[in-house]
């Protein structure tokens, strides 16, 4: 590949992931919403989690073969939710799966496939007009946390989290949220909807953002 060609992939592999990233700021802040009549927090949790200093956390285990997600089980939250392939919206947001689904998770399937190189990104509803959903507690998680992903190939891609960040919309930062944190290195992101419901705007005031990492790939 010439020098030319190289350097026009990478620009446009760029200016795929702003669009992404843009759009799933934008699915964070509209397409979650929840038309409540007050003012009120989603899952209790206004700050960031974060990582403690002294977080002792595993190595990160080499990249598996890419293979479709089934499951997604989250062991501390109780968590076992089926996983389905989303794509886009017309507004370039992540299409998330709709509300009468609540219980499904969206994994997007223009980007990694959970355990391989690279990040794959999950997102799901934090709740509905009458009940939570299944990314209602996530930022409840701690750093050291389970998310296993069970896939089509019969493995198991186990990550741990080491990060649980609430993001305000005034401090959001769309590559820090959802991109990588080491190159080459299998990641996995599940972002749902937090912070109060802010009555003027209809809509939620920040996104939870959990970050793992692959570190075990028990069959």
């Amino acid at each position: 590949m010439s020098e030319r060609s190289s350097g026009t992939g990478r620009l446009t592999t760029g200016m795929v992931w702003a669009v992404l990233l843009l759009g799933l700021w934008l699915w964070g802040r509209e397409v979650t919403d929840v038309r409540h009549g007050t003012v009120t927090p989603t899952t209790g949790d206004i700050a960031a989690v974060g990582r403690p200093p002294d977080a002792e956390l595993p190595p990160a285990a080499r990249p598996l073969a890419a293979a479709l997600p089934q499951r997604l089980d989250i062991p501390d939250l109780g968590v076992q939710a089926p996983v389905v392939a989303r794509g886009l919206d017309a507004h370039g947001a992540v299409d998330a799966p709709p509300l009468d689904q609540a219980g499904v998770v969206g994994w997007y399937a223009g980007g990694a496939r959970p355990g391989a190189a690279g990040t794959a990104l999950m997102v799901g509803h934090a709740d509905t007009e009458t009940r939570p959903a299944v990314f209602y507690k996530i930022s409840s998680l701690q750093p050291g946390a389970k998310v296993r992903v069970v896939r089509d190939d019969g493995r198991v891609a186990e990550f741990t989290v080491d990060d649980v960040q609430v993001v305000t919309r005034d401090l959001f930062d769309a590559h820090q949220a959802y991109g990588p944190r080491q190159s080459g290195r299998p990641e996995l992101r599940l972002i749902t909807c937090g912070g109060p419901f802010d009555r003027q705007s209809r809509s939620y005031t920040a996104n939870v953002i959990v970050s793992a990492y692959l570190t075990a790939t028990p069959r």
